[in-house]
């Protein structure tokens, strides 16, 4: 078996076409995200989130069908952040109202997180759900979310996500 399984590799030729900002104007916000492709192949989620009108977040996702998990048990995302915080969520299936939520500091060098599968707490807009943590074989949709309740500008490159 693989030790790895890849759920995206991000390169100068990367079809980044299926993957969807969602800001906090879905509520009236103001936030302003953008995901593309930079000069070195990395994707890169930047922008500014507001406050104004209640707003707070902004949000990139891609859905897809089902990756199973197997026998993998974390997730580890090759990126380089500026600093803030994020959180990397992925949904069993793609129609839940919920996700499974982890949070990660970045530090301005590139790194590659870890996040146990196991350890993902059940959250809906930003509240935890009385729901077991995650623990399906399969999921749908994984996205990246900044929303640490204030105005910031962000930038987040990513180069890679997988399953070890």
């Amino acid at each position: 078996m693989n030790s790895e399984q890849i759920i995206f590799d991000f390169s100068k030729d990367t079809d980044i076409s299926s993957w969807n900002v969602i800001d906090d104007v879905v509520m009236g916000g103001k936030s302003v995200g953008n995901f593309e492709i930079n000069d070195e192949g990395n994707a890169i989620f930047y922008g500014k989130v507001s406050l104004e009108n209640n707003g707070g977040f902004s949000s990139v996702r891609n859905q897809f069908s089902q990756k199973k998990i197997h026998s993998f048990t974390k997730i580890k995302v090759r990126l380089k952040g500026d600093g803030n915080s994020y959180q990397l969520r992925i949904k069993e299936n793609r129609n839940d109202y919920y996700s499974y939520v982890a949070t990660f500091q970045t530090n301005n060098t590139w790194e590659t997180i870890e996040i146990q599968l196991t350890e993902m707490q059940p959250k809906f807009r930003g509240r935890a759900l009385n729901l077991p943590n995650f623990s399906a074989d399969s999921f749908e949709e994984i996205a990246f979310l900044i929303g640490n309740k204030k105005a910031q500008d962000f930038l987040l490159q990513i180069d890679k996500i997988y399953l070890e």
